[in-house]
């Protein structure tokens, strides 16, 4: 049972104070989460609508009833978000085993809503597995530039033996290949400006020499076609600041060209990496796109969450792992529907939520 998982989490409360279960609070709130609920006060409502079938269906106690919203707000401000983290973590980690060679894409995403007078807006780095479909961690920054050390963190807290880090290049620094070598993983990362020179003499290469080590692809879809070469070079030697960065092994460059609404256009991206076989350089720089698209735009689309209001103390960062909890059950899920669909099924259909919490992980 999911439950199991959070009841490491400690209750700061006082004992003589303590009404409702916390790890019990954890539950109902990921529940409402999957059905549709985006505010406290809906979690609320809906908690109190389904109080019959917590108790039978998942034999939650309840022995003072469902909380006011103003208690779920105050229970998950109080929350040491860490220890939330670690329980994610668990549950992860006993239920998903990657494959070798997959792709693990880490980017940050900025809550903005969560901004006001008096707090700067939450930005959370994820960590996304392409082929699972699955955030497995994530961990809050003060803000964007603070990523830098965000990743080597998060990094420490998962298991990504044998896959691909991908990352923008933001994270292409010396310290994170260091860490993601030492994790027997092997890296993508965005090369530009922040490595100002390294960038100048990569770009030069390929602006200069013929790299015959190339793979194309073509996709359409939503009015857009796209063509993109990927080339990859491993004749490297001559690059002054190869000694510098761990198992930096080849360098890399995409060419999308882009025919969208009568109009044409061309980007080039220049990448390190440790791979030395292009069709694998191609396929973890394309499936990084899988945490924009399967993960951000998700939960901005599906789960509301740039507008997200949630600040009160540790209430953001918590509710951030709680969405990303619910993400993932259904994403796991294989009805062939989108996840406004599935949410709002869950919110009407008690066997289909059933189903969300117990069969899809």
């Amino acid at each position: 049972m999911l439950q199991g998982y959070f009841e490491t989490i400690t209750d700061v409360r006082q004992s003589w104070k303590i009404r409702h279960n916390l790890h019990e609070v954890i539950i109902m709130t990921i529940c409402a989460v999957i059905a549709e609920c985006e505010a406290w006060y809906q979690i609320e409502h809906y908690c109190k609508s389904k109080k019959a079938w917590f108790k039978e269906k998942l034999n939650l106690k309840l022995k003072n009833g469902i909380p006011s919203h103003d208690t779920f707000e105050r229970l998950f401000a109080m929350i040491n978000p860490k220890e939330l983290e670690a329980s994610f973590q668990l549950w992860i980690s006993e239920t998903v085993r990657l494959t070798k060679g997959e792709t693990v894409s880490i980017d940050g995403k900025t809550i903005c809503a969560s901004k006001d007078d008096e707090n700067r807006a939450i930005h959370m780095v994820s960590a996304w597995a392409n082929k699972q479909r699955l955030v497995l961690g994530q961990i809050k920054t003060d803000e964007k530039s603070n990523e830098i050390t965000a990743v080597p963190q998060l990094l420490d807290m998962l298991e990504v033996e044998g896959c691909v880090i991908t990352a923008d290049a933001m994270s292409c620094q010396k310290d994170i290949t260091r860490k993601i070598t030492a994790k027997k993983a092997d890296y993508v990362l965005g090369l530009k400006g922040n490595q100002e020179s390294l960038h100048e003499d990569v770009k030069l290469y390929f602006d200069n020499i013929s790299v015959t080590s190339k793979v194309t692809t073509k996709e359409k879809g939503h009015g857009r076609i796209e063509t993109r070469e990927y080339f990859l070079e491993t004749d490297i030697d001559w690059l002054l600041q190869k000694p510098d960065w761990v198992n930096l092994n080849a360098i890399g460059m995409v060419k999308s060209k882009i025919l969208e609404k009568g109009m044409y256009r061309e980007e080039t991206r220049y990448l390190l990496t440790s791979l030395t076989d292009v069709k694998a350089f191609a396929k973890a720089t394309r499936e990084h796109l899988g945490i924009e698209n399967s993960l951000h735009w998700v939960l901005d689309v599906a789960f509301n969450e740039d507008r997200c209001r949630m600040r009160k103390d540790n209430s953001g960062e918590n509710f951030a792992v709680i969405c990303h909890i619910a993400l993932n059950l259904l994403k796991k899920d294989d009805s062939k529907m989108s996840l406004k669909a599935k949410r709002h099924r869950c919110a009407y259909d008690d066997d289909f939520l059933f189903h969300i919490l117990f069969d899809s992980i």
